[in-house]
């Protein structure tokens, strides 16, 4: 989550800029207040585990995040953290299960699917090449979700507010696509990048 609201705050006027061509312009600074929320209740008080530190963190992100980011992402950590429990400690393969239960709710919350120029084109083929590794090759989920951010430019959008610019939506990076990206190159930073050695991940280490 620190690797996230680093990343989050490094990148969050591109993030605008990128809304503002098919959004709100507030894409940037909504994800950024939230994480630096996220980043100090932390700092204040780390919860027990992973799937506690994701929970703490998920409802945060509603609580602070405006629009219809907050919803969404904090749907995403809290199902992912009530998906991994109780342990102390998770493996990569457990994390990557956890991380495809919080994807599918966000799919069901939003009614997005693959190709619908959102954060799920980011996601999904993160967890795809996530799972595809048994949990150990984050740098090739990082590339995966990095590349299907990139690939959502020549996409019409079909949900969301871009939604409502039809043909116009088509062009630009979808801004939801490229932070969901960004939390996946955190994940991976996190994990120092590792591309075959599943070091797993306990509270005090990978938040």
């Amino acid at each position: 989550m620190t690797e996230a609201a680093d990343a989050i705050g490094r990148e969050a006027d591109r993030l605008t800029k990128l809304d503002s061509a098919i959004g709100d312009a507030d894409h940037g600074g909504n994800m950024r207040r939230g994480f630096d929320a996220v980043r100090q209740e932390l700092a204040e008080d780390v919860p027990a585990t992973p799937g506690a530190v994701l929970m703490s963190s998920g409802r945060k992100l509603v609580s602070t995040v405006g629009g219809a980011s907050g919803p969404l992402y904090g749907t995403l950590l809290r199902r992912t953290g009530k998906a991994l429990g109780d342990a102390e400690r998770v493996s990569g393969a457990e994390l990557a299960s956890a991380l495809r239960t919080g994807i599918e709710a966000v799919a069901q919350l939003s009614g997005a699917a693959a190709g619908d120029k959102t954060m799920l084109d980011a996601l999904l083929p993160a967890v795809d090449a996530l799972e595809d590794s048994g949990g150990t090759n984050f740098a090739k989920a990082r590339a995966a979700a990095e590349r299907g951010a990139e690939e959502t430019t020549p996409l019409q959008a079909r949900k969301g507010r871009a939604s409502y610019l039809g043909e116009r939506s088509v062009g630009h990076q979808d801004p939801g696509a490229t932070s969901a990206a960004l939390l996946v190159a955190a994940l991976a930073a996190a994990h120092g990048d590792s591309a075959g050695e599943d070091a797993g991940f306990g509270a005090d280490e990978g938040e």
